[in-house]
C-alpha cells in the first residue's frame, strides 16, 4: 500500500501552476529519501525507505540530485531613482505579455563606455546588446522566438515587472496567502559557476559575509520575519519572510498608523548589494564555512558530489561546487571577497521578486525608493584587487562568445556551461522539426546574428577554456574516464563510487536534453502528454515491478527542468542490494523500454489525464491561497525556464482544453522520445545522438569474482544486455470504482444503527452534544467507541487529511508482552501489503492512484498513526465536459479505505519479507552514520537499553513472524481505543454521514480476539492506554566516545538530559506547571491562575527551545565561531511521561570539545549568569506565533491538533490547546521561562555528553577507487573540500 505521492503530479513539466499539495508531499518525500527521514507518503503498495537512503541505497532522486549542494545559510529573525533617457528598452513586462508604466520599467541596456578615474568601465555581461539581463523572450530583436502567437499561453494577469533606471529589474506578484504577510528574494545572476581558478568557494562565503553582516537585517529581528540566504552553481539568493506591518505598532486608540515592514525587508536586501567586508566578520564567516563543510560532508552528499561530476564531466559544474577549496578559503582577504561582490553584486545582474498581501503600486514605489540609487559604475570602480579584472573579463568574454552556452544562449539565469545532450535518433520521427521543439532545441540551435562588438569577443575567447578541461594546480590527482561504446553510436559514460559507509547498491542513470519553453498550447500538450507517460511508467515500476521478491528497494524515472543545471534530466534512480544489483537493472531498463516501444494502455490514459484534471482543478480552487512560498519558487522556476507563468485559474482552464483533445498517440510519442535513450541501446534500434551517463555506488570489500562487485566493464555490460531482454505489451488491470457494495453498506446499517454520541475531554472542557456543530471543531464519538475531531480547512482547497490513531506503539508492544519489533515491523507489513475483500494488492493500489490517495504508516514510541491525504471533490472520473462520468469523492474513498483496513486487512508474507529487509537495511545504514550511531549510543545509556527508545537490530526483525506482526498491530486496531481526526476543505455534515455510515458500522468488539491483558490484570480487563514514564535517567551523568571509520574526517558533539514530555510531564509525574508555582512562592492569584493552563507547560517549552537555539547561534557560532549551527530539540513525548533534551553540534575533530563545552556553557548561562530576558522572550513569542498561524493553513496540522483531544492518555490535551493558544502565549513571562528551566536536567552532575567522530582505518591509503575519474573530454574534479548546503 505504498504509493509514492502524486508522481502524476510532480513532473518537471508543471509548470504553468505552483505544484499542488500532492505535489509538496511528492517533494516532501523525496526530500526525506535522501534527508535521513523513517517515513514517508505514499499510495498503497510501494514503499517509502525506512532510512537515509543515501547511506543504505544511495539513492539520490533527480528531482533534488543538487538541492543538498547549494549553501543554504538560514537565520530565523523574527534614495528615489533618477530617471535617466536610455536606448531600446526593455522590461520584465514582455516576459508577462503586458507594458509596465514607462517611469517603472525603463531599463538601461548598453551605455556608451564610461570613464572613471581615467580607467574604462566595462559594460556588464548582462547589460551587453545580444541578449537581455533575463532571458530570450525579452524583446530582443536578433533572437526572436518561433512561437506559434496565436496559441500562446496566457499570462498571469496579476503579475506586475519592470526594471529600474540602474538596470535593477523587479516582478511583483499580490498573493493572499497568508494575509498579512509577504517574501522578498534577491536573486543575484552569479554563482560558484561564475568562480575563477583562485574563487572557488567565495560566492558561498561573500552570500555568508553580505547577509550575517547586515547591520538592517537585524532589525528584523523580533519582528516574527525569517530570513536566510543561499548558493548555487548559477545564483545567490537572499530573502526575508515578514509581516506587513510591524507588530504591535498600531495603537487603535490613539489611531496611529501601523509601521509598514516592506521598507525594512527592502533595506535588509539593498544592505547586502552595498556590504561592508568587514574583517571581524569575514573571519566568522571564515569559521562558519569551514565548520560548514565539515557538517555537509556526510556520504549521502559525496554520493550526490560523484553523480553530478560524473553527470556535468563536460561542463564547468564538475570543478565549480559552492563550497569551494579549503585552501583558499583560509587565504582571502577582504580585498578578495570585496572584488567578487562589486564585480557581481550589481544592480544590472539582480532581480528582486516580492510576492504577498501587498499593494502593487506601493511596492514598485518602495523598491524604487529602496533600490534606485545603486550604480553599476559605483560598485565596479569598487572593485579592490585588479589583476583579477582581466581574468573577469575573459570569463564574461566566454560565456558570451562561445557557442551553445545556455546562459547566454537561452536564459541568463542558467549557469555559464553546454551539454553533452542526448537526443532521439536522427531521423526516427516522422516530423523532425517537431521533434526539434519536442527536445526544446530551437532556442539554443538557432544562430545569432553577430555585430562587430560580438565578432570581437569570439575571435578573442576561440581557445579560452571556459568548460575547465585542462588540468590545473588545485585538481584532485584523476585518472581518465572512458566513454564507451557499446554498439556503434551507442555511447555510455560510466563511473564507479565505493565506499564503506555504503550499505546498498545504486544506480544512477541519465540522459541531459535541452530545456523546451513551454509558452504555447503545442508545447503545453507536450507537457502534458509527457506527465502522463511518465506517471504511467513510475506507477509500473512501483506498483507492477513490486512483485512478491522485488529486484530493487526503490525506483524512479523522472524528467525535470533544472535552471540551476541549464538543461532537462532524464534519470533512472534504484537501489537494490548488492549481490541482485544486474537484476535490478534488468527490470528497470525492460519496463522503461516497454513504455518506450508501446506506449501506454488507454486505461492508463484515462487515469493519469484525470489525475491532471483533478490536480489542475484543485489548484485553481485554491487561487492566491497558495502560500507566498510556494507562489514565489514557483515563479522563479517558471522564469528561470522560460516557461510561461499562469494563474491557477487559467491553468485549469488550458488544461481542460488540451486534455479534451490530446490523443494517446500523442502521449505515445512523448513516451517515446522520453525512452529513446534506453530503448536505443537495443541492438535492432538506432543510436541516440549523445551519451548515457550512469553512476553506479556501492559498498566497498567485495572482490572481483563475488556477485555483488561491480565495475565500468561489468555495469557497461550489464545495461547493454538489459536492453536487449524482448519485453510485451502492458496489460490493463481491472481497477474498482468504489470498494465497498452499497448494498453491503445498508445492511449494516440497518443491523448495527451506529449513531453518535458527545465528546468528553479531560482539560476542563465541557462535553459536547452529539447532534450539534461546533467551532473550531467538532469532537464526537461512534457508538462503537471510536473517537472522531473533524474541522473544516479552507486553506488548501479542495483537499484533505485523515489520521487514525490508536495509542500503544512500541510502548504496548513491550507493555502487553509482545515479541519485540513486531509492533513496528507489523505497521510496515501494512504498509507494504494492501490487500483487502476480494481486492488484490495491485488493484488496491491502483483505486488509491484513481482517487489520489496516499496513505503514510508509523509506528512510534507511543502509538500507531496512519496518515491520509486525499482530494476532497470527485475523483476517478471518466471523460472531459459534457460527457464525464463522476467516480466517488476522495473523502468517501478514504473511508473505505480506513475501514477495510481495520476490518478486512488481508496479511501477506510478501509485504511483510518486504518490511523486514526496510528494517534490516535500516539498521545496517544506522551502524554506517555517525549522527546515528552516536545519538543511538546516547539513547542506550540514558534509557539503560530500553529497546522502545532504540532502532531495531537484524536479529530482533528477523525473528518476527507474520503471526506476530498482525497479532501485535491488530491488538491495536480495537474500535474504543481508535481516534479518527479529520480536516479538510469539505462539508462538515456530509462528512459525518460518511463516518457514521463507513466507520459508524463497524462492529464494537472488531478485532477483540487480538486484545491482550497485562500481566497481574483480571481476564477481560484491557488497560491498553495506561501508559508510564520514560526511564530513570541513571546518575551521575557521564562523557560518551564513539569513533566510526571513514575516509574523511568528521565530527559532531551533544549534550543530553532529562526534559518534561510535550505537555510539561516530567518522568516522576509532576508537571512543570507544579514545579513553577512552588518555586514562585511570592505569586499572585493571576500567575497561578494562568499556570494552571493546561497548555502552560507546552508553551513554555516551545518558548525555551527558540530561545536556547537562538543562544547557541549567538555564543557557538557567532561568538566562538566553533561551528556552522548548534541545535536544541526535545523528544516530544505525548503520552509517556517525561523525555530529555539534546543538543547537537557539527564541528571540526580539533573544534569537537571546544563546541561541547560551549554548549554546556550557553545552557548554563541561561539559568544563571545571563538569564532570559525580555526581548528573548518577545522574538521567541514572534516566532512560535508565527509558525501555529502558518501551520493553521496545512490540514494535517489541524489533524495533528485534535490527536488525542478525546483520549486520557494525554490527560492536558483537549479543546484549549487550540482555541486558547495565542492568549497563552501572550502571557508567558521571563519569571516563567526561568523557573521551568530547572526542570531541564542542566546540572553538571545530570549531564550526558558524547562526541562521535571518525577515524581512518589503520594505515590508510586512497586506493583508486577514491580517485576521482574524469574524462578526457571534459573538465577535472575538483579536489578538496566539499561544497556545502
Amino acid at each position: 500500500m505504498v504509493l509514492r505521492s502524486g508522481q502524476y503530479a510532480t513532473e518537471a513539466y508543471s509548470f504553468v501552476t505552483p505544484k499542488s499539495s500532492l505535489a509538496q508531499q511528492q517533494q516532501q518525500l523525496k526530500q526525506q529519501q535522501i534527508s535521513s527521514q523513517t517515513t514517508t507518503s505514499s499510495y498503497w503498495g510501494i514503499p517509502p525507505p525506512l532510512s537515509p537512503s543515501s547511506s543504505s541505497s544511495s539513492a539520490v532522486p533527480s528531482s533534488i540530485r543538487t538541492s543538498n549542494l547549494f549553501m543554504k545559510d538560514e537565520e530565523t529573525s523574527s534614495g528615489s531613482a533618477k530617471k535617466s533617457k536610455v536606448k531600446e528598452p526593455f522590461s520584465l513586462s514582455s516576459l508577462f505579455g503586458k507594458s509596465s508604466s514607462p517611469a517603472s520599467t525603463t531599463t538601461t541596456t548598453k551605455k556608451p563606455e564610461k570613464k572613471k578615474n581615467g580607467k574604462k568601465i566595462e559594460s556588464h555581461p548582462s547589460q551587453r546588446k545580444h541578449i537581455s539581463p533575463l532571458n530570450l523572450l525579452g524583446p530582443d530583436n536578433t533572437l526572436q522566438n518561433n512561437h506559434n502567437p496565436e496559441s500562446a499561453l496566457p499570462f498571469h494577469p496579476s503579475v506586475k515587472s519592470g526594471t529600474l533606471p540602474n538596470g535593477l529589474s523587479y516582478i511583483i506578484l499580490p498573493n493572499k496567502s497568508p494575509a498579512n504577510r509577504f517574501e522578498a528574494h534577491l536573486q543575484v545572476f552569479s554563482g560558484s559557476a561564475d568562480e575563477l581558478e583562485p574563487q572557488q568557494g567565495i560566492a558561498h562565503l561573500t552570500e555568508h559575509v553580505a547577509y550575517m553582516g547586515s547591520r538592517k537585517r537585524e532589525r528584523l529581528f523580533g519582528t516574527g520575519s525569517q530570513t536566510n540566504a543561499y548558493t548555487d552553481f548559477h545564483h545567490t539568493v537572499f530573502y526575508a519572510a515578514c509581516p506587513t506591518e510591524m507588530p504591535n505598532s498600531g495603537n487603535g486608540n490613539n489611531k496611529k498608523k501601523a509601521t509598514p515592514m516592506l521598507p525594512m525587508a527592502l533595506d535588509a536586501l539593498v544592505d547586502v548589494m552595498e556590504a561592508r567586508v568587514e574583517s571581524s566578520r569575514l573571519e566568522k564567516e571564515r569559521q562558519a564555512v569551514l565548520s560548514e563543510m565539515t557538517m555537509v560532508n556526510t556520504i549521502e552528499y559525496r554520493v550526490e558530489c560523484q553523480i553530478l561530476g560524473t553527470l556535468h564531466r563536460e561542463n564547468r559544474l564538475a570543478k565549480r561546487f559552492p563550497i569551494g577549496k579549503e585552501v583558499l578559503i583560509r587565504s582571502w582577504t577582504t580585498d578578495d571577497v570585496k572584488t567578487w561582490h562589486r564585480t557581481h553584486y550589481r544592480p544590472d545582474n539582480v532581480l528582486l521578486y516580492v510576492v504577498g498581501d501587498l499593494d502593487v503600486s506601493e511596492v514598485e514605489k518602495t523598491i524604487a525608493d529602496t533600490f534606485g540609487h545603486l550604480s553599476a559604475e559605483k560598485q565596479g570602480s569598487e572593485i579592490r584587487l585588479k589583476d583579477l579584472k582581466p581574468l573577469a573579463s575573459d570569463l564574461a568574454d566566454a560565456i558570451v562568445g562561445k557557442e551553445d552556452i545556455v546562459k547566454s544562449g537561452q536564459s541568463w539565469h542558467y549557469p555559464p556551461v553546454r551539454h553533452d545532450f542526448c537526443l532521439s535518433p536522427e531521423g526516427d520521427d516522422e516530423n523532425d522539426t517537431e521533434q526539434i521543439k519536442s527536445q526544446g532545441l530551437e532556442i539554443i540551435n538557432k544562430k545569432r546574428i553577430p555585430n562587430d562588438f560580438e565578432d570581437d569577443i569570439i575571435k578573442k575567447v576561440k581557445d579560452y577554456d571556459l568548460h575547465l578541461q585542462e588540468d590545473y594546480d588545485l585538481d584532485d590527482k584523476v585518472q581518465f574516464l572512458k566513454m564507451d561504446e557499446v554498439a556503434k553510436g551507442k555511447k555510455i559514460r560510466p563511473h564507479i563510487y565505493r565506499h564503506e559507509l555504503l550499505q546498498a547498491f545504486s544506480l544512477h542513470l541519465f540522459a541531459k536534453r535541452p530545456v523546451e519553453p513551454v509558452v504555447d498550447m503545442d508545447s503545453f500538450r507536450r507537457s502534458l502528454a509527457r506527465r502522463i507517460a511518465l506517471a504511467a511508467l513510475q506507477i509500473r515500476l512501483n506498483v507492477g515491478g513490486r512483485s512478491d521478491d522485488p529486484a530493487f528497494t526503490f525506483v524512479e524515472f523522472n524528467q525535470l527542468d533544472s535552471s540551476r543545471e541549464g538543461c532537462a534530466v532524464c534519470s533512472l534512480d534504484l537501489t537494490s542490494e548488492p549481490i541482485r544489483w544486474k537484476e535490478a537493472i534488468c527490470k528497470s531498463l525492460s519496463e522503461i523500454r516497454k513504455l518506450g516501444k508501446y506506449g501506454v494502455t488507454a486505461g492508463e490514459m484515462e487515469r493519469y489525464a484525470s489525475a491532471l484534471m483533478t490536480d489542475a482543478e484543485q489548484l485553481a480552487a485554491q487561487g492566491d491561497r497558495l502560500s507566498h512560498g510556494d507562489q514565489l519558487s514557483y515563479l522563479m522556476e517558471t522564469v528561470a525556464n522560460g516557461h510561461t507563468f499562469m494563474s491557477p485559474m487559467q491553468s485549469y482552464q488550458i488544461t481542460a482544453k488540451a486534455l479534451s483533445t490530446l490523443t494517446l498517440q500523442e502521449v505515445n510519442d512523448a513516451a517515446k522520445q522520453l525512452c529513446s535513450h534506453i530503448t536505443s541501446v537495443n541492438s535492432d534500434e538506432c543510436a541516440s545522438n549523445g551519451p548515457i551517463i550512469a553512476t553506479a555506488c556501492s559498498p566497498k570489500g567485495f572482490d572481483e569474482d563475488d556477485e555483488e562487485y561491480v565495475d565500468e566493464a561489468s555495469l557497461i555490460q550489464t545495461i547493454y544486455e538489459a536492453c536487449q531482454i524482448p519485453v510485451e505489451p502492458e496489460e490493463d488491470v481491472v481497477v474498482p470504482h468504489t470498494l465497498i457494495d452499497d448494498n453491503e453498506l445498508k445492511e449494516q446499517m440497518e443491523e448495527r444503527k451506529p449513531h453518535w454520541l458527545g465528546g468528553s475531554f479531560s482539560d476542563g472542557t465541557p462535553n459536547t452534544s452529539p447532534d450539534k456543530l461546533t467551532r473550531p471543531f467538532t469532537l464526537r464519538r461512534l457508538s462503537n467507541g471510536i473517537a472522531v475531531g473533524i474541522s473544516k480547512n479552507t486553506g488548501e482547497s479542495q483537499r484533505g487529511h485523515l489520521r487514525l490513531t490508536a495509542p500503544g506503539g512500541r510502548d504496548a508492544e513491550k507493555r502487553l508482552g509482545f515479541k519485540s519489533g513486531s509492533m513496528a515491523v507489523g505497521a510496515r507489513c501494512m504498509q507494504e501489503g494492501g490487500a483487502f475483500g476480494p481486492w488484490t494488492r495491485e488493484q488496491v493500489e491502483l483505486f488509491c492512484v484513481d482517487h489520489l490517495l496516499m496513505v503514510e504508516i508509523n509506528c512510534n514510541e507511543e502509538s500507531l498513526m496512519l496518515d491520509f491525504v486525499f482530494p476532497t471533490t470527485n475523483v476517478g472520473n471518466v471523460g472531459f465536459g459534457d460527457d464525464m462520468q463522476l467516480g466517488i469523492t476522495g473523502t468517501e474513498a478514504v473511508m473505505q479505505i480506513v475501514r477495510e483496513i481495520i476490518v478486512g486487512f488481508h496479511w501477506e508474507e510478501d509485504a511483510l519479507g518486504r518490511s523486514k529487509q526496510s528494517y534490516r537495511s535500516a539498521h545496517e545504514t544506522l551502524q554506517k552514520n555517525l549522527e546515528g550511531r552516536s545519538t543511538e549510543m546516547i539513547m542506550e545509556s540514558i534509557t539503560n537499553k530500553d529497546d522502545r527508545f532504540l532502532s531495531i537490530d537484524v536479529e530482533t526483525v528477523n525473528a518476527v513472524t507474520l503471526e506476530d506482526a498482525k497479532s501485535a498491530v491488530m491488538s491495536q486496531l480495537i474500535p474504543s481505543e481508535l481516534e479518527i481526526s479529520v480536516a479538510g476543505d469539505f462539508d462538515v455534515q456530509e462528512v459525518l454521514d460518511m463516518i457514521l455510515k463507513y466507520i459508524g458500522t463497524i462492529p464494537e468488539n472488531a478485532n477483540s480476539k487480538y486484545r491482550k491483558t497485562t500481566s497481574g490484570e483480571e481476564e477481560g480487563v484491557i488497560t491498553p492506554n495506561t501508559f508510564g514514564s520514560v526511564p530513570n535517567l541513571p546518575l551521575p551523568g557521564k562523557f560518551l566516545e564513539l569513533e566510526l571509520t571513514d575516509s574523511d574526517p568528521r565530527a559532531v558533539s551533544y549534550v543530553a538530559g532529562a526534559a518534561p514530555n510535550q505537555w510539561g510531564y516530567l518522568a516522576d509525574g509532576t508537571t512543570v506547571s507544579q514545579r513553577v508555582m512552588e518555586a514562585d512562592t511570592k505569586a499572585s492569584d493571576y500567575d497561578n491562575r494562568r499556570r494552571q493552563h493546561p497548555l502552560f507547560g507546552n508553551v513554555v517549552l516551545s518558548l525555551i527551545s527558540e530561545i536556547a537555539n537562538r543562544r547557541l547561534f549567538s555564543t557557538v557560532r557567532e561568538r566562538k565561531q566553533l561551528t556552522y549551527d548548534a541545535n536544541f530539540s526535545l523528544t516530544g513525548f505525548e503520552r509517556l511521561k517525561g523525555g530529555w533534551f539534546l543538543v547537537t553540534v557539527t564541528a571540526s575533530k580539533e573544534k569537537a570539545q571546544k563546541a561541547l563545552d560551549a554548549c554546556k556553557e550557553t545552557l548554563e548561562a541561561m539559568r544563571k549568569s545571563n538569564p532570559i530576558s525580555l526581548d528573548n522572550l518577545e522574538s521567541a513569542k514572534r516566532v512560535v506565533l508565527n509558525r501555529h498561524e502558518g501551520e493553521l493553513r496545512t490540514s494535517s496540522y489541524w489533524a495533528a491538533i485534535m490527536t488525542g483531544i478525546q483520549q486520557d492518555s494525554i490527560p492536558l490535551k483537549g479543546p484549549l490547546s487550540l482555541t486558547d493558544y495565542s492568549a497563552v502565549v501572550e502571557a508567558i513571562t521571563t519569571t516563567d521561562l526561568q523557573l521551568a528551566l530547572d526542570c531541564l536536567g542542566l546540572d553538571e552532575d545530570e549531564l550526558y555528553t558524547a562526541i562521535g567522530q571518525t577515524v581512518q582505518p589503520e594505515g590508510y591509503v586512497p586506493s583508486e577507487d577514491e580517485i576521482v575519474m574524469a574524462s578526457p573530454m571534459a573538465g577535472m574534479k575538483r579536489g578538496g573540500a566539499l561544497m556545502n548546503k
